[in-house]
């Protein structure tokens, strides 16, 4: 027995990152031809990073009815 050890660690499902930050450019590019005006483009903004709740929110109410 040696007085070094070896750990191994894997790491797995580190893709939802990629898919959030694709569905963030795409949210920020829809959203941003929707605006029409300075606060319009920073709600646009502040949309664009909270859209995946806005689908849970309509999702659930949808599903509710």
């Amino acid at each position: 027995m040696s007085g070094t050890s070896r750990t191994r660690t894997v790491v797995r499902g580190g893709g939802g990152g990629a898919v959030y930050g694709l569905g963030f450019i795409g949210a920020l590019v829809y959203y941003w031809q929707q605006a029409a005006g300075f606060w319009a483009h920073v709600w646009a903004v502040i949309e664009a990073i909270l859209w995946p709740a806005f689908v849970v929110y309509h999702l659930l109410a949808h599903i509710a009815t």
